[in-house]
């Protein structure tokens, strides 16, 4: 019995080098091959047959040992497979994170002491940008101003600044206006547009100048709006350039601006006009309407804004709307900024200074762009 255990003792040594040999891998292969000759031994022993064993349990080796191997392989590629699935999820989730961040920071609502801020600074940026805005209508006085506002509705300052030289040549007063022929002043005014209810327009304010407040425009908001085609924009206007006076001029560049830059989400002029007013203090308000409108005029158009040639953009939540190549966009500049002329027959000084060009008479030839 000793004889039988020592032989199969010396068979299990004498195999380990043969299957280290063939190439059998894996300690789980080697354990099975271990476990079969304890039992290949076991059965020499019962029956006294050492050599005859030997060569069964050599035969029963080499199967126990495939089996195992063959196991631990597609274990192993299981062990793979499942891996990679999961990295495979965790990579989409990883991935799928950020994006859901980046929304809800982007959807983040600004605070009220925010949008303050950001008003406040587009509107000291637009200070620097244009030092020199102005009213982009002609006028000489009150009366010429009003009328001229009256006047831009559904047209151009241009149009306008071209229409009124001869129209005031020909009427200079509110008296004079009051009494002309209505056909002659549609004929004169007859560029602007819509000049019929534009005549009925002009000349009934100039009879209640007359007739109400002694020929003379007034300065106060209630009294300018019960004038004929005066509403609170022209009010606005007039109060605010010709007696100094604040006021914020909603016209269509403004409202537009406005809404690009989220100061308010309004339609109504009106609504507009009180949601900005809360955002700056009185003295700005002026200032801050002519600022608006020439960006508008300029930079920020309607159809196509020149994104990439704006000096606000990193402070509008609108950026992106138009185009942001730069030199794309610098083809799409207005006014001085593209060296072209400006609106008014007679701009002020500063104006000229910083480069802009006079416009040119009803009929003449555009002056030749000056360029940047």
């Amino acid at each position: 019995m000793t004889a039988g255990r020592n032989s199969a003792v010396g068979e299990q040594a004498s195999t380990a080098p043969e299957k280290a040999a063939k190439g059998v891998k894996g300690t789980r292969g080697a354990g099975g091959a271990a476990a079969s000759g304890r039992k290949g031994a076991g059965d020499a022993a019962g029956s006294g047959g050492a050599a005859s064993s030997g060569g069964k349990r050599a035969a029963a080796e080499k199967t126990g040992a495939a089996k195992p191997v063959k196991k631990a392989v597609s274990a192993k590629s299981a062990t793979k497979a499942a891996a990679a699935k999961s990295a495979k999820s965790v990579k989409k989730a990883a991935a799928a994170k950020p994006a859901k961040s980046v929304t809800k920071t982007a959807a983040k609502p600004e605070s009220r002491t925010a949008l303050v801020r950001r008003a406040r600074r587009i509107n000291r940026e637009l200070a620097e940008v244009y030092p020199y805005a102005h009213p982009e209508l002609d006028f000489e006085n009150p009366f010429q101003l009003l009328v001229a506002t009256v006047l831009s509705a559904q047209t151009t300052d241009l149009r306008v600044n071209q229409t009124t030289p001869a129209l005031f040549a020909k009427h200079p007063t509110p008296e004079d206006l009051a009494a002309a022929n209505p056909e002659d002043v549609e004929e004169l005014i007859r560029p602007t547009g819509f000049f019929r209810a534009k005549t009925k327009s002009i000349m009934g304010l100039a009879a209640a100048l007359r007739d109400e407040f002694g020929g003379e425009v007034p300065g106060r908001l209630e009294d300018l709006v019960k004038l004929p085609g005066v509403g609170r924009k022209t009010a606005f206007v007039v109060m605010g350039n010709a007696f100094g006076r604040p006021g914020i001029t909603v016209d269509t560049h403004f409202g537009r601006l406005v809404r690009r830059w989220k100061w308010t989400e309004e339609t109504d002029p009106d609504k507009v006009e009180k949601a900005v007013g809360e955002l700056f203090p009185k003295s700005d308000w002026t200032m801050l309407s002519h600022r608006v409108i020439f960006h508008g005029r300029r930079i920020c158009h309607a159809r196509k804004p020149a994104c990439g040639a704006c000096p606000i953009a990193p402070l509008c939540p609108a950026y992106g709307e138009g185009e942001t190549d730069p030199e794309k966009a610098k083809k799409l500049l207005k006014y001085e900024k593209g060296g072209f002329p400006g609106q008014r027959l007679k701009p002020p000084q500063s104006y000229l200074d910083a480069g802009g060009v006079p416009a040119p008479p009803l009929g003449a030839t555009a002056p030749p762009a000056t360029g940047e």
